[in-house]
């Protein structure tokens, strides 16, 4: 008879998921899956609502990642509208997209990775989470970390009307500009998120780097894969959150592919499995040969460590500076060692303060010019940003009344999720044998995805609301003990 065992408090990631791990005769691990059992259907119920109003709508989807959606979304109706939208409002656009990506890196190192990384994962389960990790900081470390992600949300109000539900973007550009004293108001709200992203490399190189079991995790086999990577470069091939050319590498770093965003069909399939609502994409030019890695699997990743490993570099000094840290600590890239996402979460959130930083001091950004009025006829577009997750793309086809015909998102989470299910079956195997199992092997297989911050919620368009994340475990007679971690 199974066993049902309720753990609490809820695991920390964003959505509804559930661990499947098999266990042969011995008690050792045969295999393991990440199960998505959510229900997929925003993309449909957007088809037949005017295209500005998507820019509007999308946000919805998660309350995490508005903004990688709102600006997504402002892309692909710029585009099907195939309008150029003026300086001012591209440079608005980036100030509020870099203060959304200072936010979410925060917000996931943190609420959801700190503990881990901070505090280990034998740390008792009451204590393993936000409230623990401020104990063991200290109180004003504490309060630093929410005053500057405070920050990041209220730069991101004062652009785009509202932190978590932005309006301001609309197609050929903004709503509003930005006026001198509301510019004034960021300066040094800018200042301080640029020296508590240093403040946070500094804590990781301590507590983490320094911390011999932590490093020894974060540099060893058991959380490596050699996988294809993807994400968005600048013309000098530096990383870029809002704008660029999709590059692909493959697992020594050779370049697969350099295209336009609009061209992702060419370059990206996607696959169902019956066991999950979660999609799986992969790369065309190699195709799917199932959740393995090396350069014959189409198995591709994205996010922080991606964007780091297909970029020549960093585009401001200080996150350059990080970065050829983070590149001489592993030896060049690519960087094939998934708790390094981590470490590369911490180096982009310099990198957006930094910018953050320059675009307030840009005399440019308070131009009164932030909208080119469309007036071409509606057609097709392709949206496409660097969410804080990985590579988010959106693609609408209008009709010739603006009205939505086909509504088309690949989002990060699902570009991660072969490689997602791969590191949870290995951590799972390095960590369980002989059927021995308790909380801190368990955290140690969480781990293993929460390294990717997985949003579900945009993965899959959930419905239900609700939040547990539920571990079965299988024995070779068939049966299963289920661990949940919390449903609220």
């Amino acid at each position: 008879m199974s066993e049902r065992i309720t753990i609490s408090p809820i695991t920390r990631l964003e959505g509804h998921g559930q661990i499947d791990i098999l266990l042969d005769d011995d008690g050792n691990v045969a295999d393991a899956y990440l199960r998505v059992v959510e229900l997929r259907g925003f993309e449909r119920f957007c088809e037949g609502r005017p295209i500005e109003e998507l820019i509007r709508i999308m946000p919805k989807i998660c309350g995490v990642c508005p903004g990688a959606h709102h600006m997504a979304a402002a892309k692909a109706a710029d585009a099907v509208w195939g309008v150029e939208i003026p300086p001012a409002a591209r440079k608005l656009r980036e100030l509020y997209y870099n203060a959304h990506i200072a936010h979410s890196h925060l917000l996931h190192f943190f609420a959801l990775a700190g503990p881990d990384l901070l505090l280990g994962p034998d740390t008792p389960r009451e204590s393993r989470n936000l409230l623990g990790l401020i104990e063991a900081v200290g109180r004003e470390p504490g309060l630093a970390v929410l005053r500057n992600r405070g920050f990041a949300q209220k730069i991101q109000g004062i652009i785009a009307g509202h932190p978590i539900h932005p309006v301001a973007a609309l197609p050929g550009g903004m709503a509003h500009p930005l006026d001198e004293a509301r510019r004034d108001e960021m300066v040094p709200m800018a200042t301080s998120l640029v020296a508590f992203a240093r403040s946070c490399l500094d804590l990781l190189e301590e507590r983490v780097l320094g911390n011999p079991a932590m490093a020894e995790l974060i540099d060893g086999d058991v959380y490596l894969h050699r996988t294809y990577y993807a994400g968005l470069v600048d013309p000098e091939g530096r990383v870029n959150f809002y704008d660029g050319r999709v590059r692909v590498i493959g697992p020594e770093g050779d370049e697969l592919a350099l295209y336009d965003p609009a061209d992702y069909l060419d370059h990206i399939a996607e696959r169902v499995e019956p066991w999950s609502y979660l999609k799986l994409p992969y790369l065309k030019a190699i195709g799917w040969k199932g959740m393995v890695d090396g350069a014959s699997s189409g198995v591709f990743r994205v996010n922080a460590l991606a964007r780091l490993n297909v970029a020549s570099g960093m585009a401001t000094p200080g996150a350059q500076a990080a970065y050829e840290r983070f590149c001489a600590h592993f030896g060049g890239t690519p960087v094939h060692h998934t708790l390094a996402y981590h470490w590369a979460r911490l180096i982009e959130t310099l990198f957006a303060a930094e910018e953050i930083e320059r675009l307030v001091h840009d005399p440019e950004i308070t131009s009164r010019e932030v909208r080119t009025i469309p007036d071409g006829r509606p057609g097709e577009g392709v949206g496409v940003v660097e969410a804080a997750r990985g590579t988010l793309f959106h693609h609408y086809v209008s009709d010739a009344s603006g009205i939505a015909r086909k509504v088309n998102l690949i989002v990060a989470t699902a570009q991660n999720n072969a490689a997602m299910n791969m590191s949870i079956r290995r951590a799972a195997a390095a960590f369980i044998h002989d059927g021995v199992i308790n909380d801190g092997i368990l955290d140690r297989v969480e781990m293993a995805f929460r390294a990717y911050d997985p949003c579900l919620a945009c993965a899959t368009h959930t419905l239900p609301g609700q939040m547990p994340l539920r571990l079965r475990i299988h024995g070779p007679d068939g049966t299963a003990q289920t661990l949940e971690r919390g449903s609220q």
